[in-house]
């Protein structure tokens, strides 16, 4: 049986290995900088190279957002329109405390939770009946 390969994964890059390292190694405020030196129909085809792998999803968005929409669909057709529409959504907020980090701290008893009650060496015999006497034989 033989393994088909996806698309994405036989794409090859559209820049070089350096730039897309250089990308790859760059501070969200060096980004915009590296992105500029590439021409917007290139730039295109980067975002949606990029944003098809998850490693380099972030900076596949992030370089969608400055492409404009008419060169994403010409690239990626309606999966580019979705990577335009998504690069221009407002990035989801934070997320909000825990209830589970406000709790208080759960406090361990110090003593001991049982009464140990002392064990008597002869119980007391069983008055209710169901119990036999010593020495009577056994009815059936």
């Amino acid at each position: 049986m033989r393994i088909s390969r996806n698309d994405s994964d036989s794409d090859l890059c559209p820049v070089s290995d350096d730039l897309l390292g250089a990308l790859y190694r760059s501070s969200r405020d060096g980004l915009p900088e590296l992105i500029a030196t590439v021409s917007p129909d290139l730039r295109a085809q980067l975002a949606t190279y990029c944003y098809r792998r998850s490693h380099l999803k972030s900076i596949g968005l992030a370089i969608a957002s400055t492409c404009n929409e008419h060169d994403l669909v010409h690239c990626g057709g309606a999966a580019g329109a979705a990577l335009y529409a998504r690069s221009r959504e407002k990035p989801p907020a934070a997320a909000a405390p825990s209830q589970y980090v406000a709790r208080q701290r759960i406090t361990l008893a110090s003593g001991s939770l049982r009464k140990n009650l002392p064990i008597d060496e002869d119980p007391e015999p069983d008055i209710e009946g169901g119990g036999e006497e010593p020495g009577q034989p056994e009815t059936a």
